[in-house]
């Protein structure tokens, strides 16, 4: 017995049951447990009590054994034990006399027992409990005078059911709990549960398929925790990947979650968020193909989530190593035996409703492995066991589906109903790409019919059909380019990070110049970066998809041109050729040859780049370009000669060749030749309408050694335009210059960011000029001339998806950009400038022009004409 009176007694529990709550908050649950089982003997030491005090004793003790079942439950991941102490809790409660009291404490309860259900993937069960919650929860607004005091609790029931239907797909119930929590939320200016209400209407968003509003929801959530000084949580920062990887943004995906899980490692008592975070990161590494890093890392977070207990995370996991472990089989040739039969038995283990999608999964997986071994008769039987796709059926599941009907009817000699499965897969895709946001999550979509896209031009090529191939060629890559641009502006926000991107770019500047350290300023420009990105992928929408160029339309607008357009199957590197009303296909060997060719090329220009490289040094160089461009063109060029005679050409290049400045090749020296993303791209550049601008701009940025002499010179072909240099050429009066013009030049240095190509740059007098930026404007330039280093580069995604600053602005509108595929001497791009103008004003054609200009120094004038000539 304690010599404390009874009121201290429960005054002392009370202040252990704080000490508690907040060890637990930080995650010191064993901390916690002892401070409550303390409180616990404590109040054993005083029991029975008189009956004045035995309702405070009493509700005192339900609290903290309530909490202590939870917190006990969070250690051991005894699930089943933490449910039993929260009924034996539910005793004690029938024992309190004042029913608005017991309404108050059973909420409590019911909501404490939905949770326990939910963590563990019971989610229908956790329904009721939470139904129970919210009943006694209304009662009790409904007898308090006060009923403020009680919302944040009713609001936190509310959201979580919402957080349970939409888990179980339940979108109008899901919806209208979510929306309620978020106006009682508002109301009561409860703002942290306003943000945890948006985080889960997210979700909900993400799930019905509307990426950029989820993601807009994440951003606006992941606002409301900063603002409160509140750490994330966790689950955002998962759901913010998983709208990546939905998006087939595997890279950003990837790197997001790493900085996730470096940050969540150090804390081993989240180890349920741990393993979902570990289980994402695999999923982004199985989507770049980087099979062993998948299977390390789902094996690792199926080992984490073991020891949690949820099954549903457990089965995720075992599917996910599953499908690395395919995936590899699959790339070899003819998978062990013992494969299928392991992926059958996976699924037959996944017998509870929930773990639907994961045996189908893991049966679809067996499909494949079947198809390849030739018993054929086992993989029909098992693909009939897999259940269509529902309303909220995520893409990859989809994919996979259409892509094992595909295969097996490849096996089965009919490949018309393969070419069928994969073009119907495809439009499922275009229904998900329809609903994206900006240029980045529009492009990434692409990833996910990649093995589709990539059958079916395997499946052309095998029938040596020209016309067949061109017009699937046209179906799978490219297909950011069919959307037609929308004058929205730049969103406000957006502009202003990416202005404080810009203003921490000069800060970084003049640190390095005058010897300050910058690493403070490297982190806030990398904060920021991240963040103008992130609101990149919602803010920015476009316009309805044209319909992809059919080859007769396509023929028609030729007229005397020839089109090239390259793929690859494999390693074998394939040219659709266009010319004279006819379509051919040539064969042009490996390549994975061309490829390095095209890189080794790339290095050489850069290394060629300077104005004063030493003699000596410029010949060496010089013959290594002039090597891999003889290379180039006798693989690319030479076989089509016959076909392309000296047409003026329009090229589609595929992966590595987007790097080729095609003027080099000695094969198109002095050729008029275009480049484009896609033939349905070129053909909506050539088509794009006129105006009757006549603006001309004429912009030189900073430290530019030939500039001042080219602007001068364009000025006596273009007497009445705007120049803007020095002061005056600032991103806001550049930017206002440039809309609707007919022609912006402008002479200043570049730079191509391969991870994060929307922020490739110009420099102009107040610092850098985003791609962003450029793929904001209402209406952009007719025609565009970067006399800049590298702006005609790309980042090149799956499915040929090209993203970099020129393709940006040929995505919003542009008709023709000129700009270099690598580095270009200050000197060398003057003189090619003042060569392209002159011949401009007689030739009235850029891809005339260009290739005139391109003539006189080819190496040192690595320009290409992108969109229409």
């Amino acid at each position: 017995m304690t010599n404390l009176d009874p009121p201290e007694v429960i005054e002392s529990v009370r202040a252990l049951q704080q000490a508690a709550a907040d060890a637990s908050c930080l995650g010191r649950f064993h901390q916690g447990v002892k401070h409550l089982r303390r409180g616990m003997s404590l109040l054993d030491s005083i029991h029975p009590v008189a009956d004045q005090h035995r309702t405070d004793w009493l509700v005192t003790r339900i609290k903290v054994a309530s909490t202590l079942a939870g917190m006990s439950s969070e250690i051991t991941g005894d699930v089943a034990a933490g449910l039993a102490g929260l009924d034996d809790v539910r005793l004690l409660i029938n024992a309190v006399a004042d029913p608005v009291l017991r309404a108050e404490l059973n909420g409590v309860l019911n909501h404490n027992y939905a949770m326990r259900l939910m963590t563990v993937g019971r989610n229908e069960e956790s329904l009721a409990s939470f139904d129970a919650s919210l009943e006694h929860k209304e009662f009790l607004l409904t007898r308090k005078s006060d009923p403020a005091s009680e919302m944040r609790g009713f609001v936190v029931t509310l959201y979580s059911r919402g957080w349970v239907h939409t888990k179980l797909g339940n979108v109008s119930q899901a919806r209208a709990d979510l929306n309620r929590a978020l106006e009682l939320s508002e109301k009561y200016e409860l703002r942290g549960q306003a943000a945890d209400v948006r985080r889960i209407l997210g979700t909900l968003s993400l799930r019905t398929g509307d990426v950029p509003e989820a993601l807009r929801l994440y951003e606006e959530s992941e606002r409301v925790y900063r603002a409160l000084d509140l750490e994330a949580p966790a689950l955002l920062s998962m759901e913010q990947a998983q709208a990546l990887l939905t998006a087939g943004l595997a890279d950003e995906a990837g790197s997001h979650l790493d900085d996730l899980i470096a940050r969540m490692s150090a804390e081993p008592s989240i180890a349920n968020h741990l393993g979902n975070a570990e289980l994402l990161r695999a999923s982004a590494a199985l989507l770049n193909d980087d099979i062993e890093f998948a299977r390390q890392t789902a094996s690792s977070a199926r080992r984490l989530l073991l020891r949690v207990g949820c099954q549903t995370c457990v089965a995720n996991a075992t599917v996910l190593g599953l499908h690395a472990d395919v995936r590899e089989a699959v790339a070899k040739g003819t998978p062990p035996s013992a494969l299928p039969v392991r992926a059958l038995r996976t699924a037959d283990k996944m017998q509870l409703p929930r773990l639907g999608e994961q045996a189908a999964t893991a049966r679809m997986l067996a499909v494949r492995l079947d198809i390849r071994r030739g018993n054929l008769k086992r993989a029909v039987e098992t693909l009939g066991k897999v259940p269509r796709p529902g309303q909220l059926t995520p893409i990859d599941y989809r994919m996979l589906r259409r892509l094992c009907r595909a295969e097996l009817a490849v096996a089965q000699g009919d490949r018309v109903k393969a070419l069928t499965e994969i073009r119907s897969g495809l439009t499922e895709l275009d229904a998900v790409r329809d609903r994206m946001g900006g240029l980045d999550l529009v492009s990434g979509t692409a990833l996910h019919g990649q093995e589709l896209a990539d059958l079916a031009v395997k499946l052309v090529l095998e029938r040596h059909d020209a016309r067949r191939l061109f017009v699937w060629l046209e179906r799978t890559r490219a297909q950011t380019y069919r959307y037609e641009p929308l004058s929205a502006g730049t969103d406000p926000e957006l502009a202003a990070r990416v202005a404080e991107v810009r203003g921490l770019g000069q800060a970084i500047q003049e640190a390095q110049h005058d010897g300050h350290p910058i690493a403070g300023l490297r982190a806030k420009y990398n904060e920021r970066l991240r963040e103008a990105q992130r609101l990149g992928w919602h803010t920015g929408r476009w316009g309805r998809p044209r319909p992809v160029a059919g080859l007769a339309e396509v023929v028609a607008r030729l007229g005397e041109r020839a089109m090239v357009s390259f793929a690859a199957s494999g390693d074998e590197l394939v040219a659709v050729v266009v010319a004279g009303g006819e379509c051919r296909l040539v064969r042009l060997g490996s390549a994975g040859a061309a490829a390095e060719s095209a890189r080794v090329l790339n290095v050489d220009l850069d290394a060629l780049a300077p104005d004063n490289l030493p003699e000596r040094l410029a010949e060496v160089v010089m013959t290594s370009a002039h090597k891999q461009a003889d290379k180039l063109d006798v693989q690319l060029i030479q076989p089509l000669a016959d076909l392309i005679g000296d047409r003026e050409l329009v090229i589609v290049p595929t992966g590595p060749l987007y790097a080729v400045p095609w003027g080099v090749l000695p094969g198109l020296r002095g050729r008029p030749t275009v480049v484009a993303p896609s033939a349905t791209a070129w053909l909506a550049a050539e088509l794009t309408k006129s105006s009757r601008a006549r603006k001309i701009v004429l912009v030189r940025g900073p430290g530019l050694a030939g500039a001042r002499g080219e602007l001068e010179k364009l000025t006596t072909h273009y007497r009445t335009a705007t120049t803007m240099t020095g002061a005056k050429a600032t991103v806001k009066s550049v930017l206002r210059a440039m809309d609707g013009a007919k022609l912006a030049h402008f002479a200043a240095h570049g730079a191509h960011e391969p991870e994060n190509a929307l922020f490739s740059r110009l420099e102009l007098a107040d610092g850098a000029l985003f791609g962003h930026e450029m793929a904001g404007l209402r209406q952009p330039p007719r025609q565009v001339v970067f006399a800049a280093c590298e702006l005609a580069m790309n980042r090149i995604r799956p499915g040929d998806e090209a993203l970099g600053f020129a393709s940006a602005l040929l995505a919003s509108g542009s008709r023709t950009v000129i700009a270099p595929l690598s580095r270009v001497g200050d000197l060398a791009s003057a003189a090619a400038m003042d060569d392209y103008y002159r011949a401009l004003a007689v030739r009235e054609s850029p891809a005339l022009a260009l290739a005139d200009a391109i003539a006189v120094d080819p190496f040192r004038r690595p320009f290409v004409c992108l969109g229409a000539g």
